[in-house]
């Protein structure tokens, strides 16, 4: 994005164009309206009670009314000032509810636009970046756009207007107090360069420290079951206290700034008004102006002091919203990492046949995860990948529904290279089983069909059952309509992960993603979730990472990964026989030690080296 960031801004405002245009005209009305705001009452004190002629070209008119009835004509001209201050804030309002219904209708497209742009980032960028920080520019700094624009560029331009138009009025009714009056603009302009040169670079360090600090809040409440376990409440509240009183000092700092730079502001315009009015009273006592005409000057004075105040205070708001643009438009700079082809073909008729030929993997600044991986995986067919913890299994089975791309060599399904396909198209046709199942808050039918959107409840009822998730389903409060709270928090391990292989069962796709789908199921669920992903597995592809026994055992083909490569493969009998690796591994498996376990790790590769 080279186009300088205030552009960039404004093309924010392309779809609301008409409104755009209505609140342009609304302001300049507002301005006109207020013109002519100051003249009921000057004409009341000259004219009405003063006792001054009116004009030639009114006189002829007015005396008939003035001769015997001067009070109504009082009654008339105040009539008229009501009115014309009462259409004023009609326009006002009126523009205020425009402006507010432009600025968030701005502020709720830009945070589509932004979920929709986050949500299009790889997987690699959400898994090390906080997700506090994509919360915060979503529902933070979305509104620095709206501040930008209506509480910043309208309010300035207005403000411009409605100075020129003010100060050209002055200058008409007396030249020698319009040039004193802008005796104050060189001392504003000092001052507002001193305080903008200083506020932008602390309203970026305080909305990182914003930032930092709802990250603090989503990695406590997402390990809330570990605080209470090590009883470490008062430690995070110490944590998250010292990291509060950061952040409240900085924002402090920064209020602070705007509050002394505000009284230095008004401290100007009232010297000059002052100064304006010593002059201005001098002239009525020596003749050469009215009280009334007086009244206007001051009147007039003051809507020139409120656009140069209101530009000042204005531009220094606007350092705070150019803070939050820039880290939204720095978001928006960030390439999606899975890039479609042009000529990227829809997945409809996929099978399932897979193949990795001679593929690599790096992680962006990272070092060489995978290398020289080469494997097929036929329909029907259970692939088992096996290793030590960072051996790359889970990395393997990522580049199949492109969560990444291969650096080096291809991942073909049915002949064709995985980029070919379109993204969305290619995943429609994965089902994926994490370790630690994913559920949202809302009913269990909803969970369910997230895995097909159009499923019917028939279809759901027949999914959970295949997956054993039925029986437990039925005992709950409203069945399928019963509401979770957010993770599944007052289910079980094993509940959620039955929901969880339901899900993708539901999917019905021709390739299945497992990890470790029975992990935290009983011997009994597991192998009547067994049995349902047997009966799945005809003419399906299915990818399994195995970290017990029973899954290992059932495989066709078994792939023992170490270091990034294929160390040996084949099925269990065979490398029982023929790999001291996977035979020690198998022997941990056994007894029920994980191999994530650090005596295990230690014990393997010591195995792999003899």
């Amino acid at each position: 994005m080279s186009e300088p960031l205030l552009v960039w801004t404004l093309s924010f405002l392309r779809p609301y164009r008409k409104r755009v245009a209505l609140l342009a005209v609304l302001l300049l009305s507002e301005i006109g309206l207020g013109a002519l705001q100051p003249w009921p009452l000057a004409i009341v004190i000259d004219y009405v009670l003063g006792g001054r002629p009116f004009p030639a070209r009114l006189a002829p008119g007015i005396a008939l009314v003035t001769e015997n009835h001067r009070f109504v004509l009082l009654t008339a001209v105040v009539i008229a000032g009501v009115v014309l201050q009462v259409v004023n804030q009609l326009v006002s309002a009126y523009g205020t509810q425009v402006q507010v219904d432009a600025g968030q209708r701005m502020v709720y497209d830009l945070r589509g636009k932004l979920f929709q742009h986050l949500t299009a980032l790889g997987l690699h960028h959400h898994i090390t970046t906080s997700t506090a920080d994509a919360v915060y520019r979503v529902d933070v700094d979305a509104y620095a756009i709206e501040n930008l624009v209506m509480s910043g560029i309208f309010p300035l331009a207005t403000s411009i207007a409605s100075l020129t138009v003010m100060f050209g009025i002055l200058l008409y009714m007396n030249v020698t107090i319009a040039l004193l009056s802008l005796a104050v603009v060189p001392f504003m302009y000092l001052c507002l360069r001193y305080y903008t040169s200083t506020l932008v670079n602390r309203e970026e360090r305080v909305k990182e420290l914003e930032s930092k600090l709802l990250e603090r809040l989503y990695e406590t409440f997402g390990a809330m079951r570990l605080v209470k376990s090590f009883a470490r409440e008062p430690h995070e509240l110490q944590r998250y206290a010292r990291a509060g009183d950061t952040t409240m000092s900085a924002r402090i700092a920064i209020t602070w700034q705007q509050s002394l730079f505000s009284v230095v502001v008004s401290t100007i315009t009232i010297l000059g008004t002052a100064l304006v009015v010593i002059v201005g009273g001098r002239l009525v006592m020596d003749g050469r102006l009215s009280v009334g005409r007086l009244t206007v000057v001051i009147s007039y004075l003051a809507a020139v002091y409120g656009p140069l105040s209101a530009i000042a205070h204005t531009t220094g708001q606007l350092q705070g919203a150019l803070a939050g643009a820039k880290r939204v438009r720095a978001m928006f700079a960030m390439t999606p990492e899975t890039v479609e082809a042009r000529d990227a073909i829809a997945a409809t008729e996929v099978r399932g046949d897979i193949r990795f030929e001679d593929v690599g993997f790096t992680y962006p600044g990272g070092a060489t995860v995978l290398h020289d991986i080469a494997f097929d995986a036929k329909p029907g067919q259970v692939v088992a990948l096996v290793g030590l913890t960072g051996a790359g299994k889970t990395t393997l089975v990522s580049l199949i529904p492109r969560f990444y791309d291969a650096a080096v060599g291809r991942v073909l399904i049915d002949g064709v290279d995985v980029r070919q396909y379109r993204v969305r198209s290619l995943r429609e046709k994965i089902a994926i089983v994490l370790q630690d199942p994913v559920l949202f808050s809302g009913t269990i039918a909803d969970n369910l069909r997230y895995g097909r959107l159009d499923a019917t409840r028939q279809e759901i009822e027949e999914a959970a059952r295949a997956a054993h998730a039925h029986e437990f389903i039925s005992r709950l409060p409203k069945g399928y309509d019963t509401e979770i709270a957010e993770a599944g928090g007052e289910l079980s391990g094993g509940e959620r992960q039955r929901l969880s292989v339901a899900r993708a069962i539901l999917k019905n796709a021709p390739i299945l993603i497992l990890d470790e789908p029975t992990s935290s199921l009983d011997s009994i669920s597991e192998e009547i979730v067994f049995a349902a992903l047997r009966r799945l597995r005809a003419g399906r592809t299915t990818i399994v990472i195995a970290h017990r026994l029973s899954t290992v055992r059932d495989a066709d083909r078994i792939l023992v990964l170490d270091g990034g490569q294929i160390a040996a493969q084949g099925r269990h009998e065979e490398l029982v026989k023929s790999s001291q690796l996977y035979r020690r591994m198998c022997a941990r498996l056994s007894v029920g030690k994980s191999l994530d376990d650090p005596e295990s790790i230690d014990e393997l590769i010591e195995a792999a080296k003899r």
